[in-house]
Formats: structure tokens, C-alpha cells, sequence
């Protein structure tokens, strides 16, 4: 069993990966206020010491802690560490996100610290929004100076509020999130607050991008307000497993009960050769070969992945996980050199787009976008970056590159940087979990989208759904409709890109290329049911998504609804019970 110590937006999403894997654990937060839906974990709330966090973690056999705690919750981290520490238990600190600390911010180390260079800065009127339970040790400083506190709208901070005696009059609320219980923290909202308040200067906490610090600072500074940050204590114990981000949480875990999760996780190609470049990058600048390197996935956490060196080149394994990927293992080589910019290059094994409709024209290295700005945003320095897969050609043979117009080796491609497992009835099986799991959240609208790339835009769609509400189908379009049916969602909204709409249109519910093949006679009939004006015969077409490039912009509306409504004839009657909503989304993540 695993106890999660949250209470955050961690918390929730450590929550969140540890669903995946169907197992039981805990979830334990202070005062059990935060609105959260668990499937498999079980919540516990309440404050503990360290003696009877012990007790409870030998009687319930716990062999595993993750502090997902807010990053000020010190006492907690401790005890947290101590027992760690006296049973012999791996723990794991999942923490935030932090940006780097800039000029134009004051530090201050602690709250007393804080209150000493407010007062040689002459501050006078300060909005305070460190939180409810900040206002007793800023109480030498606000009982003398003109301040307000932001808190959250509920009776235990207005409660806490008036026990220390802040004036009532001067409590700002902000309404619960129903995403993670904290503020809405957006930047406009912000603004709005402190321009209508007029404050000298803001008091915040080094929180996190999770915490809104951004939001908060960057409103601030716009309305030419001073702010002063309080830093974020440093964590004081030394044995634990440092991850930040939902990715890294499940290596971890899989790392260190490696019987907790059915499948493993891998890595992408892309994620691959960005830690082969940045190895080579450190080797050349620093003269130094590590064993692991950090890099930075897509959505901002860093993962350590393992690499190695040859002559002049360091490379990583593909570890695809429990995915069955033939380039499962195969060699990564990076090699890098002093130039005047930024370059990537690929060499022997990496293949070369030959047919459009790809991020890169023909005659380009077969490296998609989304690999190529990660390694970019990996990498800080002027360096020319050369890529190569000894045997690429042959590996590649066995994969579908030869039919996408990819010749001469793999692709390096890969959205998120991780794989997750995909065997047929273990992937068909998580939707299931995520389906049950977003119907016990009380949602009342489902959203299913393919994948990452797609759920980006329905979430901007949506932006009040919780995250369970959002599932990923892969290229199970009719199993997932209906196992939304089987659950009684009242409101199921599909999100489709158009490789996948072309097939789905046509009938089939399962997209994957082994099963379904794009109908280039059917895209002619919807073609020429949206008197496009386009005929296919004339003009080469490799993917379905070149469509929206060949078809005149004016008439993109009228073929996404001929699309549309075919595939809803399909999808229908798999959902007899439910409101059905079909979206199709283009290249460029735009809503038909």
C-alpha cells in the first residue's frame, strides 16, 4: 500500500496517476476539505505525529510514502521524513515547479524577514496574500500598517482570521476551485484585485506555477506594484526521491514497487534523443560524463534518464516499457559541436520525409516539432546537434514509415516524451478505469479525445470539467462509447482529429492503421457532398490531415459538418442513453 500526504493540486495529480494502476492506497490531508472523487484510494484525514503515522503504517503494511504536501507544510515534511526514515519506507517528494528568481522581486527568507523589508521600504498599504494561516505571523506588521489578506470563502479561515483579531472589513475572498481547492489564480483576475485596491506592494509565497506565483507576480509588476516574496523553505531531509510532475511520479513508483503499476512506462524517441544530446552537450562544455541527465518533458517536469558514451558520441536505450514498440532498445547516438546557433542535424538511421504533410518539408530529417523543441529548450547553448540509430533502416523496415513516405530510417517523434503501455486489452482496460473514475467524480459531461495534442484543445473547450472528465480513447473509439453508455454519462463530447474523423466517418470504430485504412474513394463522396470542388485524383495525398491545406479555407466549415455528420451516423446508436457531441479539431488545435 502507498500513502499520498497531499491536500494540493500534487496531491490531486499523484491521485490521479496512482488510479491508473486499479491498486488500493491512501490519501491523507489535513482537514479532509478538499473536494476530490477516489476510485481505488481511500481518504484519511487528519493531523498525525509522528508516532501514530508510524502505527498507521505498520498496521495498514505501507511500503511507500509520497509528500505531495504544500511546499510551506514543513512540520509535515519532517514527520513525513522521520518515519520514513525509522521503518525503512522509500519516499518520494513530489514537488512544484518553481521559475527562477528574478530582480525585480524582493526576497526575504521567512515572514520576520519579510516584515523587516517592508518596513525599510516604507510600505504602507500591502495586500497580503499569503494565506490564512500567514496572518499571525505577519500580525507586527499588519496591526500598524493598512493591509488586506485574501483567503479562501469558507468558515475555518474566517474563523482563523477572526481568532487572531484581522479586521473583518479588510478579509478578501476568493470562491473554492472546484479543480484543487485553492484559488483561481489567473493573471486578469489578478490585476483586477490589485489595481482596484491600489496597494503599494504584494506579500506572496514562493508557491509554484501551481500555486499561480506567475499570475500573481505578473499582475503585480504590470500595475507597477513592488512584490516581496517569501522563499520556500528548503527541505531539510536528504533520502528521498525528488520528481516533479505526474510522468516522473509513475517511473518512480515503478521503480520502487515494481508490482504496484500492471504495465510499465517508457520513453518516446524523442525523449531519447533529447537526453543522447543533452549527454553529449555536458561532455563537450563540461568535460564531464554522467550516467544520468535531466531533461525536461513537454509539459514542464523533469525526468533523470540514463545514458552512456562512446568514442565522441553519448547515446540512451529506447526503453519503450510494457509498449510493444519495435524500436524498443534500439541505440540513440548524439554528437555535439561549438556553432555559431542552435542546429540539428540527423546522420545514419534517422529518415527523411519524401511526400508532404508532415511538420517538415520533403528532404527534411524525419525529426517531428515536437522533438526538435525539446531538445531546443533542453539545451541553452550554440551547439550543432547530430543524431543517428545504428541499424535505423533496418528497424524501420518493420514499422509503417515506408507507407507515410519516411525513408531511409526511423522517426524520431513523440508528443507527451513518455510512452504508456499499449497492449491491446491493458490500454482497452484503462479506459475503463478512467471511465468509471470520471463517473464517480459526479461530472456530468465526459470529454474523450485521442490524445494529448487533441485533449489540449478540448480543455480550453471545457475549462470548467474537472481533469477526470477527460479521457483518451487511443484509436478505441466505439469501446469507448461504449463504456461511456455502460456508465450512463449523461453527456459524452468525442473530439476527433481528421486522420482519425476520415475513418470513423466511413465506419470503422477502431482507427488504428493495422485495422483501418484511409478511404480515399469516401473522402471524394465527402468532398464532393461539401461541393469542395476538389478532386483527390488529381493532387497526391499521403495523410488525411493535408486535406485541410487542399481544400479552399472557405469551405473547411462546410466539410468539417459533412464529416461530422457521418460520423455521428456511426457513433449514434452506440450511445442510446446520452447527449452526443462530436468535435473535429485541425492541425492547428481549431474547434469544427
Amino acid at each position: 500500500m502507498i500513502v499520498i500526504f497531499g491536500g494540493t493540486t500534487e496531491g490531486r495529480k499523484a491521485v490521479e496517476v496512482l488510479e491508473e494502476a486499479g491498486q488500493s492506497f491512501y490519501y491523507s490531508t489535513k482537514t479532509g476539505e478538499q473536494t476530490l472523487s477516489l476510485h481505488h484510494g481511500v481518504s484519511i484525514n487528519g493531523e498525525k505525529d509522528s508516532q501514530a503515522m508510524q502505527q498507521f503504517c505498520s498496521e495498514h503494511d505501507i511500503r511507500l510514502l509520497i509528500d505531495a504536501a504544500h511546499p510551506f507544510a514543513t512540520q509535515l515534511h519532517e514527520t513525513v521524513a522521520e518515519v520514513a526514515k525509522a521503518l525503512h519506507l522509500p519516499l518520494i517528494r513530489y514537488e512544484r515547479i518553481y521559475p527562477p528568481h528574478t530582480d525585480d522581486i524582493t526576497w526575504c527568507h521567512d515572514y520576520d524577514d519579510a516584515i523587516q523589508k517592508l518596513e525599510i521600504s516604507g510600505i504602507e498599504t500591502l495586500l497580503m496574500l499569503t494565506g490564512v494561516q500567514t496572518i499571525e505571523r505577519l500580525k507586527p506588521y499588519w496591526q500598524k500598517h493598512h493591509c488586506w489578506c485574501r483567503i479562501l470563502d469558507r468558515d475555518t479561515s474566517r474563523q482563523l482570521a477572526a481568532k487572531h483579531g484581522f479586521p473583518k472589513e479588510r478579509l478578501i475572498y476568493y470562491p473554492l476551485n472546484d479543480e484543487d481547492n485553492a484559488p483561481s489564480n489567473e493573471e486578469m483576475e489578478e490585476e483586477y484585485l490589485i489595481t482596484s485596491l491600489h496597494p503599494q506592494a504584494i506579500l506572496t509565497k514562493e508557491s509554484g506555477l501551481s500555486g499561480g506565483f506567475h499570475a500573481k507576480v505578473a499582475a503585480a509588476l504590470h500595475a507597477r506594484v513592488k512584490v516581496f516574496v517569501v522563499e520556500r523553505p528548503r527541505l531539510s531531509y536528504q533520502s528521498y526521491h525528488l520528481v516533479n510532475g505526474p510522468h516522473g511520479l509513475r517511473r518512480t513508483v515503478e521503480h520502487l514497487l515494481p508490482d504496484f503499476f500492471p504495465l510499465k512506462s517508457g520513453l518516446t524517441t524523442g525523449t531519447c534523443a533529447t537526453a543522447a544530446a543533452v549527454a553529449a552537450t555536458h561532455r563537450l562544455l563540461h568535460h564531464k560524463m554522467p550516467a544520468e541527465v535531466p531533461v525536461i518533458l513537454p509539459n514542464g517536469e523533469t525526468i533523470s534518464v540514463r545514458v552512456g558514451y562512446g568514442s565522441d558520441y553519448a547515446f540512451c536505450i529506447k526503453d519503450a516499457g510494457d509498449d510493444p514498440d519495435v524500436t524498443n532498445g534500439i541505440e540513440i547516438r548524439a554528437t555535439a559541436e561549438t556553432a555559431e546557433s542552435f542546429d540539428i542535424c540527423a546522420g545514419v538511421g534517422i529518415g527523411t520525409f519524401t511526400l508532404p504533410g508532415f511538420d517538415y518539408p520533403p528532404g527534411e530529417p524525419a525529426i517531428n516539432k515536437g522533438p526538435r523543441q525539446m531538445i531546443r529548450d533542453n539545451i541553452a547553448e550554440s551547439v550543432r546537434i547530430s543524431l543517428s540509430v545504428p541499424g535505423g533502416a533496418e528497424i524501420a523496415r518493420r514499422t509503417f514509415n515506408p507507407r507515410l513516405g519516411i525513408e531511409g530510417g526511423i522517426s524520431i517523434i513523440g508528443v507527451s516524451g513518455i510512452v504508456k503501455p499499449f497492449s491491446e486489452e491493458a490500454f482497452i482496460e484503462s479506459i475503463r478505469k478512467c471511465m468509471q473514475v470520471a463517473k464517480a467524480s459526479g461530472t456530468d459531461r465526459v470529454v474523450i479525445g485521442s490524445g494529448a495534442k487533441s485533449e489540449g484543445s478540448l480543455r480550453a473547450r471545457y475549462p470548467d470539467l474537472p481533469r477526470l472528465a477527460f479521457v483518451q480513447y487511443g484509436n478505441f473509439i466505439g469501446e469507448t462509447l461504449r463504456m461511456a453508455d455502460e456508465q450512463a454519462i449523461a453527456n459524452v463530447t468525442l473530439g476527433i482529429m481528421l486522420g482519425k474523423a476520415v475513418k470513423l466517418a466511413a465506419g470503422q470504430l477502431d482507427t488504428h492503421s493495422r485495422k483501418a485504412t484511409m478511404d480515399k474513394v469516401f473522402i471524394q463522396q465527402m468532398l464532393d457532398e461539401a461541393r469542395c470542388g476538389l478532386s483527390i485524383a488529381d493532387v497526391p495525398l499521403t495523410l488525411a490531415r493535408e486535406l485541410w491545406e487542399l481544400i479552399p479555407a472557405e469551405k473547411h466549415n462546410a466539410f468539417a459538418r459533412v464529416v461530422v455528420r457521418h460520423c455521428m451516423t456511426h457513433c449514434r446508436p452506440l450511445l442510446p442513453q446520452s447527449s452526443l457531441t462530436i468535435l473535429l479539431i485541425d492541425e492547428n488545435g481549431n474547434i469544427y
